[in-house]
């Protein structure tokens, strides 16, 4: 009987990521023949949707082992190279704003 739920839990969450994988892909198709910057879009979100994953299963690693502190740690530090890759204009706009700062 375990090994029936356990099929079926897993044909569920290969069939849930396929329809949260689908609409990513439709609007690729959807926005005509740019195959580069399609390409580039997905695989940032993709790339996004892992770098979470990653996190969450880090995350929960500290969250078990009761390293709070740790945990808070990981988490900023994980936001801002979040923030540096996956947003490099907004990090070089920041840039270019502390520099005019300092620097008039």
């Amino acid at each position: 009987m375990k090994r029936r739920a356990g099929t079926a839990l897993l044909l569920l969450a290969i069939a849930a990521s396929v329809l949260l994988l689908a609409p990513a892909a439709a609007f690729a198709a959807a926005s005509g023949n740019d195959v580069g910057h399609n390409i580039g879009s997905t695989l940032r979100h993709y790339a996004g949707e892992i770098y979470g994953g990653i996190l969450a299963i880090v995350g929960l690693v500290f969250l078990l082992n009761r390293k709070f502190t740790d945990l808070a740690v990981f988490f900023v530090a994980a936001v801002l190279v979040g923030w540096l890759v996956f947003s490099p204009d907004s990090v070089a706009d920041m840039a270019r704003a502390i520099g005019q700062r300092i620097l008039p």
